[in-house]
This record gives structure tokens, sequence and C-alpha cells, in this order.
């Protein structure tokens, strides 16, 4: 399946408010994506992406496969009743580290309560490498 996009140039001359059109170019779509869950999220991936997920149980270069894949697309797109049974993402662990601080600070006006309280999130980041459907 192939999109023409058309590219709008000013015209030459005096008016240069109305446009003309470009010579047009196809572009295919064959850029193959998924729809994965993890953490009780879902990402949209393509290969050679790296994402940012909740802590997966894995070490820093180690290999990782995502088997709930929600939707799948390119050049047809598939959707999963609930996941697409067969296809998997499989990426390897680029690090695991902690994100910033997020403060959290508790009061009840008028009764001299407060409290502060720092939480700092653990995420892994998942460089994703093939994505196989069935």
């Amino acid at each position: 399946m192939a999109t023409t996009f058309v590219r709008l140039l000013p015209r030459e001359g005096r008016d240069r408010r109305t446009l003309t059109l470009a010579a047009p170019r196809c572009y295919s779509l064959s850029v193959v994506y998924a729809i994965i869950e993890t953490g009780g999220k879902q990402y949209k991936v393509s290969e050679g992406d790296v994402i940012r997920t909740d802590l997966v149980d894995a070490k820093p270069g180690s290999r990782v496969t995502f088997d709930r894949v929600v939707m799948a697309g390119g050049d047809d797109v598939i959707f999963g009743t609930p996941f697409i049974k067969g296809a998997k993402v499989a990426g390897s662990v680029v690090r695991q580290a902690r994100g910033e601080k997020i403060l959290v600070f508790r009061y009840k006006p008028k009764k001299r309560v407060r409290k502060l309280i720092g939480h700092r999130q653990r995420f892994a980041e998942v460089k994703i490498e093939k994505i196989s459907l069935p």
C-alpha cells in the first residue's frame, strides 16, 4: 500500500499567496509497529525504539520477550482479542535506573501536621530488536 504526499509550493510572480502542486512523490508505508502491554501500561513500539518501562526482572544486556501484543500494524493491521496469539516482541535491556525524585507534601491546615515524602520510581530501558507476527 503506497500513499501519495503532495507538497505545496508558492507560485513565482506577484501573487505569492496562491499555491501550486509539486510533483507527487510516493512513499511506501511498510513500517511495522506493535502495541505491547507490560506493567499495566501499553506502549507503541517499532524495531530500533528504546522504551522506558517499569522495572523488568532482567540484568542489563540480557534479552526480554513481550508476548502480550495487543495490536500490530504495517501494511495490514491485526487486532488481538485481547492479545495476538503467537506474536512476540523481543528486545534487550539497555539499563536499569531510578527516575527523578518526586516530593509529596501532605499537611492538615491549622493542625500542625506536616509530612514530606520522597519517591524515586525504578525503571528499565529496553531496546526493541525484533517484532515477530504469526
